[in-house]
């Protein structure tokens, strides 16, 4: 779990997930985001949870999404799905944003790393606590 700037915000409890087919954000974080109903678009379509459960889509926005480790940084153009359902997380990244940055994160260590447009490797690290606390909360919501 990680956090991202979107919309010029920082957005915490981000969840990593390569498994996933797509990158989500949560309605509740649409709204804290004060994005505007204009921005979201229409999505013909339903998202298939890991349980087969449906999740009916709000629609889709794209924003200007910025990973950083505090000294070197990258944005990007994410499409993010607006989903209306309970989670523990506000953003989650699926393969799309993950293929489009080039990252690769790893489970074991809990960090994940980019190329920067520089040539650097940007390396950004879990927060364990927290993805403990929302991993926790999210099997609750279950």
């Amino acid at each position: 779990m990680i956090s991202v700037v979107t919309v010029g915000k920082r957005v915490h409890r981000v969840l990593v997930d390569q498994g996933s087919s797509a990158n989500v954000m949560y309605w509740s974080t649409f709204n804290k985001l004060q994005l505007s109903l204009d921005q979201l678009r229409p999505y013909n379509g339903c998202l298939y949870g890991f349980a087969g459960d449906q999740v009916e889509v709000c629609g889709h926005v794209e924003l200007s999404t910025t990973f950083t480790n505090g000294t070197t940084s990258r944005t990007v153009n994410i499409r993010y799905l607006v989903v209306n359902a309970p989670s523990a997380y506000n953003i989650l990244l699926g393969r799309p944003a993950l293929n489009r940055i080039g990252a690769v994160a790893s489970m074991r260590y809990m960090k994940m790393k980019l190329p920067s447009l520089e040539g650097t490797v940007i390396t950004i690290k879990s927060d364990q606590k927290e993805a403990k606390k929302c991993y926790e909360n999210n099997l609750k919501t279950k």
